[in-house]
């Protein structure tokens, strides 16, 4: 766990703008940056970077954040791979606190782990180079040179202590805690990985955390992974995403395949957007990593029962985040082929073709649910109803949520209310008809705009005694004013920002950040906030007075408190 104290002071250290420039070029248009957005794709700029209110903000697809939640989006990082590496950049060291249980500590990685994994790769590098029986294999299944190198490729010799020529220290406990060395029962130790095809795999920032090996001939098993080190989780990375992050985003798709030669025989024929998962079904995790780096993920798994059942768990697994506006679909190749082996036979083309025909959820996940039910009867429409339900039930999109059970619910025969009342789901609330009135922009309301004060200057709310109001933006209002209570009003406005990520209020505040680009150089943030602050305490004082009127109307002064009938008077003198 993180001090908040530390993230506040790192992100009182960086500067926005240096940091979306490590990935984007921005040019200077007025008070702020603008570029293009690396989120979607789009011909004019609509990203916006606001280097004295130091948070992004895109008009076109709604992203919004801070210094960490841009690395966060960008690169496709976890929220504590976010800081660390930023914390590296301004030359500070993440801080980490035990968790109440203590069981939640998570151990810094030594540095040292690292250098013994690139030591490693370099090895079987130049084990390959040695070996024409495995530069044969490689030759045999397309690979040019070029493409070995670019993912790392090597050869692992067959024998029981071959690291010993690049590990002088073959004792060294930094070899069994990476997985490289093995220790038997006798204590004897020997290599992990023995005459097979050595796959590094790489995070996000290129350090190679683990490996995959695969035999050259038939053997079991077929592929071997590194274990769980303090490196490698394999339920949280993906083959091949380093390599593939500037292509997903150039094309704003991903293809997620089930095996490493599926990568790099893709990469070989110029398929470059490809990932795999690391002999794990598709985690939540993975899922979450993608929809930050893409608008469109595509699973491509075998025709067989296997890859069924395994793009059956990566859709269980992406109903909870799937996100409207973003896609994620299903290729299913003949039996007889995976990735490698349809692209070296039929070709780029032919495969991109498949991919572009790929089946959305949707369809994928109606066509699961109904199959091998009759529907034309009153059972086979009730079994649909029951499978769809906790699938129906997973899901938060708002929009794909609501399109999905219309369709269920016409599947079904009943209707989308009908449905809604059997799942206990409540419904969408009719909207309003809308009248017809000019185009133009609301002035922001005395809420929002004291809520946008609070985020550029925070130690206005010292200012605020109580608060109390009804509304998304006042809600907003009372959590910041907590949030800045329980700080001492001393957040800055990044860190007060970056504490509501993921929150009920996440959107409010992005939503008021966005209209604060708009404010002028000359914008008097005190005196505006003094001035509705005003306002809000007289408009206060109205409503007890009304309230007081009504009472005194009904005859019950009398029925008054001392303290009440002392301020009944106070706000009849304040008229």
């Amino acid at each position: 766990m993180i001090p908040k104290s530390f993230i506040q002071d790192l992100l009182n250290r960086l500067d926005i703008v240096d940091v979306v420039e490590r990935y984007v070029p921005l040019k200077k248009a007025g008070a702020n940056y603008v570029a293009c957005c690396p989120f979607h794709n789009e011909k004019s700029p609509s990203f916006t970077v606001s280097q004295t209110k130091q948070f992004y903000h895109c008009f076109g697809c709604g992203a919004h954040g801070t210094a960490i939640g841009f690395v966060m989006e960008h690169a496709g990082l976890g929220y504590v791979e976010s800081i660390e590496e930023l914390a590296r950049s301004v030359g500070l060291d993440v801080p980490h606190e035990r968790s109440a249980a203590g069981d939640n500590f998570q151990k810094k990685v030594a540095p040292d782990l690292y250098e013994v994994m690139q030591t490693a790769t370099r090895y079987y590098r130049e084990q390959l180079k040695q070996s024409q029986r495995a530069i044969d294999y490689l030759k045999n299944r397309g690979l040019s040179g070029e493409i070995a190198a670019r993912f790392g490729i090597g050869y692992s010799p067959d024998g029981w202590q071959n690291l010993a020529a690049a590990f002088p220290d073959y004792q060294s406990d930094t070899l069994t805690e990476t997985g490289l060395v093995i220790t038997g029962d006798e204590g004897k130790r020997y290599d992990r990985f023995r005459d097979r095809i050595m796959f590094p795999i790489v995070n996000v920032r290129g350090q190679v955390i683990g490996f995959g090996g695969r035999v050259l001939d038939k053997g079991e098993p077929k592929y071997l992974n590194s274990p769980e080190t303090p490196l490698f989780e394999k339920g949280r990375e993906l083959y091949g995403l380093f390599q593939a992050q500037k292509a997903i985003r150039a094309g704003q798709q991903v293809l997620v395949v089930e095996g490493y030669m599926d990568v790099v025989a893709l990469a070989q024929h110029g398929v470059e957007y490809a990932v795999a998962t690391l002999g794990t079904a598709t985690t939540p995790y993975h899922v979450q990593k993608l929809l930050r780096l893409t608008e469109h993920i595509v699973f491509c798994f075998d025709g067989d029962k296997a890859g069924q059942k395994a793009a059956w768990r990566a859709l269980e697994n992406a109903l909870p985040y799937l996100q409207d506006g973003k896609r994620i679909s299903f290729l299913f190749l003949p039996v007889e082929h995976d990735p490698d082996s349809f692209i070296r036979e039929f070709g780029k083309d032919e495969f991109e073709q498949r991919v572009r025909e790929a089946m959305p959820l949707s369809g994928y996940l109606l066509r699961e649910i109904s199959a091998e039910l009759n529907l034309r009867t009153q059972e086979g429409r009730n079994q649909l109803l029951q499978r769809a339900k906790p699938l129906l039930m997973a899901i938060t999109a708002p929009a794909t949520a609501l399109l999905l059970r219309k369709e269920v619910a016409a599947l079904s025969g009943v209707s989308q209310e009908e449905l809604e009342a059997l799942y206990e789901i409540k419904p969408v609330a009719r909207a309003a008809r809308k009248s017809f009135q000019k185009v133009g922009r609301a002035p922001p309301s005395a809420n929002r705009l004291l809520l946008q004060c609070l985020i550029a200057q925070p130690a206005l709310g010292a200012q605020v005694s109580e608060w109390h109001g009804e509304g998304s933006d006042a809600e907003a209002v009372a959590a910041v004013l907590f949030m800045l209570r329980e700080n001492d009003f001393a957040l800055s406005s990044p860190a007060l920002t970056q504490s509501f990520q993921g929150t009920a209020h996440e959107k409010t505040l992005a939503a008021a950040e966005a209209d604060m680009l708009s404010w002028g150089e000359s914008f008097d943030v005190a005196a505006e906030f003094a001035g509705l602050l005003g306002k809000l305490e007289d408009g206060q004082r109205r409503e007890q007075f009304q309230t007081l009127q009504e009472e005194r109307a009904k005859g019950s002064v009398s029925s008054m408190t001392e303290a009440e009938r002392k301020q009944y008077l106070q706000l009849l003198q304040r008229g």
